[in-house]
């Protein structure tokens, strides 16, 4: 192939490239978001509950797989950490502000 013909082709295809690329980069869906929330929200159970290891891997295993029978009691803790993610989440907090938040929301008596 000729020099001419070539280069035009390896820039048209960079270019596509580099299109592709800016697209792959999207906002994420609105599943993912919930996704990460719950991850979220299930760390700062097992944070609470200062768990380690096998037992908070067991803990997050089953709270991002949302394993409670519609039957199952919430523990008061989980009720506690429920109302308090629900008062964050109307109060918008994020961050810093967030923690603060649920850390002065869990330790009040019940």
């Amino acid at each position: 192939m000729r020099l001419s013909v070539v280069l035009p082709l390896l820039t048209t295809l960079l270019i596509g490239g580099s299109a592709l690329a800016a697209d792959a980069v999207k906002a994420p869906s609105a599943a993912q978001t919930a996704q990460r929330q719950k991850m979220t929200d299930c760390n700062q159970q097992a944070t609470t509950q200062s768990l380690k290891g096998d037992e908070r891997k067991t803990f997050m295993s089953h709270c991002l797989k949302a394993e409670t029978k519609p039957d199952q009691k919430l523990t008061d803790q989980q009720n506690k950490m429920k109302t308090c993610n629900a008062d964050a989440a109307k109060k918008e907090l994020k961050g810093d502000a967030r923690k603060t938040f649920m850390s002065t929301c869990l330790k009040k008596a019940g």
